[in-house]
């Protein structure tokens, strides 16, 4: 049940008919995991958190450099030298008292990953790696949890949503090696995909709209456009393949 607080506080999301207090209340149980809290995990936390998700897990293990601060506004000057979670925690816990932040600072690994996404009900994808976000999409597939992909470099960035069992998983787009590598970025390009993200998260917990299943979006800020590709499932694939159903 919603509180009176809750009620006026979220009074214009409400208002929404797809919404409406019953999705309100959807969001209020919802418990989700953002990997990572940087350029992308930032509005991706703040929306989510304002919103009304009620228990949002943070895990990121960098502490603040002050090269992070042009794109990732969770952090600021003060917080040069902190943990990202303990920055990201203090700030979403201001922002709204009624809901939950659990604040995880580790290194996402073969040997973790499963506990620490354990008992949510979604997996966002706020990383700056391949390797790491595709050890997150194969547990995402391997535990039947939502996996709701994100990228940006320089202008441009992609969301894609995964579903378990149903839609193509970002490992059927891999081709080749995965490399490490330091990127470009403005901060407008997480501020918008983040964004995209959480909207795609909303419309999941509450149930409403289309969402990005076996649809790539690409925004190119340069050209201010966004481009749709088709995403089919291989069969084939190492995550999601009509061979690992049968094994």
């Amino acid at each position: 049940m919603l509180s009176e607080n809750e009620k006026k506080r979220y009074d214009r999301q409400i208002m929404i008919p797809e919404i409406g207090e019953e999705g309100q209340e959807k969001l209020k149980r919802a418990r989700i995991v953002i990997a990572g809290v940087g350029g992308l995990g930032s509005p991706i936390a703040v929306y989510l958190a304002a919103a009304g998700v009620g228990t949002i897990r943070i895990i990121d293990e960098d502490t603040v450099d002050i090269s992070n601060l042009n794109r990732q506004i969770l952090h600021w000057d003060r917080d040069i030298g902190r943990g990202k979670v303990d920055s990201a925690f203090e700030k979403l816990s201001e922002m709204n008292h009624d809901i939950k932040i659990e604040a995880v600072r580790a290194t996402i690994a073969e040997d973790n990953v499963s506990q620490l996404v354990e008992g949510c009900d979604l997996i966002v994808d706020a990383m700056d790696n391949l390797p790491t976000r595709y050890l997150l999409n194969r547990t995402a597939v391997e535990m039947g949890i939502p996996f709701f992909h994100g990228a940006v470099r320089g202008f441009e960035g992609r969301v894609m949503t995964v579903i378990p069992g149903k839609t193509a998983c970002l490992q059927c787009m891999y081709r080749g090696p995965l490399p490490k590598e330091k990127f470009p970025v403005i901060g407008m390009a997480p501020a918008l995909v983040g964004a995209i993200q959480a909207t795609e998260v909303v419309k999941y917990l509450v149930g409403m709209g289309g969402l990005l299943t076996g649809r790539l979006l690409l925004y190119d800020g340069m050209a201010q456009t966004f481009t749709e590709f088709k995403v089919k499932r291989n069969p084939q694939c190492e995550h999601c393949g009509d061979f690992k159903r049968k094994e």
